[in-house]
């Protein structure tokens, strides 16, 4: 059996460049009302097509985009603790997105809107080129087995359509506690055209003040497990 018709009998579909693979869980009472009552406030579609954002936010605002924000804290964290910046999160991961907006409710966020889709879509169909002060990747699934790497969403095409999707001076910031990732996404973005590493040592750089330490983080570092930031600016 090939690996594509092993992906198909397990219902794993991988595009080209794929942000996600689909693991749908429960919603909760308070995540489900949590969409029903935020969603026309603070959801976005693919069907929207291109963004104008400052109709979407109702001002002119840097415009700061996570991929795949998990259950959401630390995405409405940096959106409480940055309001003159706007947030956009994608997730494909139905309670994380109720858990997000429950916690964005509960802080009475303007400047944070979600989407539920695949990451690239939104890069390619919704986000105009040259939009984008800061992109966030943090913790992407690492695909750890050696035959999986090809599916990493961290590649030489990937990173040209962040590029084009960054404004000139903007920032892709990327963590990661799998240290052959990190070396994986070093080795990409160093290679990559248009790109300068921030780190004063051409690897890694500290984590960002801007960055919340998640209770995952805090584990892994009492367990002696590492993280790797890396942080790359546009420059042309």
């Amino acid at each position: 059996m090939s690996e594509q018709q092993a992906d198909a009998k397990t219902g794993v579909y991988i595009r080209k460049i794929r942000s996600f693979v689909k693991r749908e869980g429960r919603l909760t009472q308070g995540q489900a009302r949590a969409i029903d009552n935020n969603w026309e406030a603070m959801g976005l579609t693919l069907q929207q097509g291109l963004l104008d954002m400052n109709e979407v936010f109702g001002r002119s605002a840097p415009v700061v985009l996570e991929i795949g924000f998990g259950m959401g804290k630390s995405l409405v964290e940096m959106a409480a603790a940055e309001r003159d910046k706007d947030f956009i999160g994608i997730e494909v991961h139905r309670p994380g997105i109720g858990a997000c907006l429950m916690d964005a409710e509960a802080a009475e966020l303007t400047n944070l809107r979600v989407y539920e889709a695949d990451a690239v879509e939104v890069l390619e169909k919704c986000i105009a080129d040259n939009g984008l002060a800061r992109l966030q990747l943090y913790f992407p699934d690492p695909w750890h087995k050696k035959r999986h790497h090809k599916r990493r969403i961290v590649q030489p095409d990937f990173a040209q359509l962040v590029r084009r999707k960054l404004a000139q001076g903007g920032v892709w910031h990327m963590a990661t506690d799998w240290e052959n990732y990190a070396e994986h996404m070093l080795e990409v973005m160093s290679a990559a055209e248009g790109f300068k590493n921030l780190s004063d040592t051409n690897d890694y750089v500290e984590r960002p003040a801007f960055r919340p330490l998640t209770k995952f983080e805090q584990r892994g570092q009492r367990l002696g497990h590492g993280v790797w930031d890396l942080m790359f600016e546009r420059v042309s």
